[in-house]
């Protein structure tokens, strides 16, 4: 498709694509509205203690990361959630509850943020807590109360020992006074002896100190503790024009996209060029659709000829004599692949058109099945083409009418008989096409559909040329090729193509 066939499908489809964008865009600013408010509660976790070692090193930040992506991803297992159910009371589902959590391991660092969005402020903020507080329980450290129970003794020995340290540095600085205002070598010697004592413990001391920090430190790697702890939770902006502005962007995607499925799916000719790809034929007039229901108000040419459609009926009338220039037009079946078509106002206006002009002209209704000529002009229709067949002389002044166009007479189709497609090929028929000739400039014929009754096929063999309509929009592209198919298989002079209930745009 070239750019200027998409405009013209989102120009015929505009509608639809207004609709689509309009109705995604109030049901989203209406469900937006609708919507409860949310509100959200954090808590973030810090995940083993490499942080608060005074040398720690790469492997300790790494095991970290690695531990806060995994302990990210057991927050929202059935174990830990199940638990906190239990232990608030709440005969929830785990699944509803894990819907609400949503847990992010921080880039970079080893901490862990746990969040749940509840329509509760403060419902968020105790979830969140026991949710936390039951991914600590099960974590590795914290399962084993006996190792729980080493680790508190470990701390309150670290504890004793430092007090101890602390005790031994002050009475060596008290020694120290001592021995400044010592009178005597003797108390000089003891105060000295009680230091060198003192500063033998506090060495032991340290040292103990020290393994028990790292005792203490190695035995709590993936220990899980709570910086930051949760709040009553905080609405959540609901978002309401970015809510509408996505929508909107979807309905127009899906209305255009829409148009283009349909356009595609679509198999039916409406433009001239449809017709110049599908069946290879000029089109010689575009007519607009004809307003109104009853057949006498569609003889526009007569009743409005100064309208654009009875201009378009002279624009074919004038392309029709150019066509067959070598030879002039002498007889015309116009027809159509399917019923329902408007070949028949067609052939009607088109009569009218020519018989403006100066010609003679007369029309023959020889849809012999559904014929609606005497319709449209009004007439009789007890005589007409069948009598003429079937009477033994053929005399058409005495079956042709007059009507309200100057140099048109009308053939109506006569009493609709049981073999049409045997009246018209037979010897008869031939003689009275010759003597209509003698009548007038021009005969118009107004035939069945060419591919409901082979009747159409007959009666092109006897005349000069064809005109084929087609329906914009209703005739669909293969029943159109058939159609040319057909009357081409048995030789007709196809003349070309017209274009029939165009839309003002078209």
């Amino acid at each position: 498709m070239e750019l200027r066939q998409y405009i013209s499908v989102l120009l015929k489809w505009w509608w639809l694509i207004v609709a689509s964008v309009l109705v995604a865009s109030i049901s989203s600013y209406m469900g937006t509205l609708a919507t409860p408010t949310t509100y959200v509660s954090r808590t973030t976790l810090m995940v083993g203690q490499a942080i608060q070692s005074p040398n720690p090193s790469y492997s300790e930040f790494y095991t970290g990361q690695v531990l806060a992506q995994s302990y990210a991803d057991l927050a929202k297992r059935e174990p830990v959630l199940q638990s906190a159910l239990d232990a608030l009371g709440l005969k929830w589902n785990w699944g509803t509850l894990r819907g609400m959590v949503s847990t992010r391991a921080i880039p970079n660092a080893q901490l862990l943020e746990i969040s749940v969005i509840d329509t509760d402020p403060l419902r968020a903020k105790v979830l969140v807590d026991e949710v936390a507080q039951q991914l600590i329980l099960q974590t590795p450290g914290a399962a084993d109360p006996q190792k729980e129970a080493e680790r508190q003794f470990i701390r309150d020995q670290v504890e004793t020992l430092k007090a101890s340290i602390t005790k031994s540095q002050k009475e060596i600085r008290e020694l120290d006074d001592v021995i400044a205002k010592a009178n005597s070598a003797r108390q000089i010697q003891d105060a000295r002896s009680r230091q060198a004592v003192l500063q033998t413990q506090i060495s032991s001391w340290q040292a103990t100190y020290a393994q028990l920090l790292l005792n203490l430190q190695e035995g709590t790697p993936n220990v899980l503790s709570v910086i930051d702890p949760a709040q009553a939770g905080y609405p959540v902006s609901s978002k309401v024009s970015y809510n509408v502005m996505l929508a909107a962007a979807i309905g127009l995607m899906l209305a255009g996209g829409a148009a283009f499925l349909m356009e595609y799916i679509d198999d039916t000719i409406k433009t001239p060029e449809d017709v110049r790809q599908v069946l290879g034929l000029a089109t010689l007039g575009g007519i607009a659709r004809i307003e109104g229901v009853d057949y006498p108000h569609k003889l526009v040419v007569a009743l409005h000829p100064r309208s654009p459609i009875a201009e378009a009926y002279r624009v074919l009338r004038t392309n029709l004599q150019f066509s067959a220039v070598d030879s002039p037009l002498r007889t015309l079946m116009v027809t159509s692949p399917n019923p329902v078509e408007g070949k028949s106002v067609t052939a009607a206006n088109l009569a009218a058109a020519i018989a403006q002009s100066g010609k003679q002209v007369i029309l023959v209704d020889a849809d012999l099945r559904r014929p609606v000529q005497h319709r449209i002009f009004e007439l009789n229709n007890g005589e007409g083409l069948t009598t003429l067949l079937l009477n033994g002389e053929i005399n058409p002044a005495k079956a042709l009418q007059s009507v309200s166009v100057d140099n048109l007479k009308v053939l109506p189709s006569g009493p609709i008989p049981p073999n049409p497609s045997e009246l018209l090929g037979s010897k008869r028929m031939g003689e009275l096409i010759e003597a209509l000739q003698h009548e007038a400039d021009i005969v118009v014929f107004d035939s069945p559909p060419v591919l409901a009754v082979a009747d159409a096929t007959i009666l092109t063999t006897r005349l000069d040329s064809t005109l084929l309509v087609v329906d914009s929009g209703g005739t669909r592209r293969g029943l159109a090729h058939r159609a040319k198919d057909a009357l081409n298989a048995v030789g007709a002079n196809l003349l070309g193509v017209a274009i029939n209930r165009l839309s003002a745009r078209s």
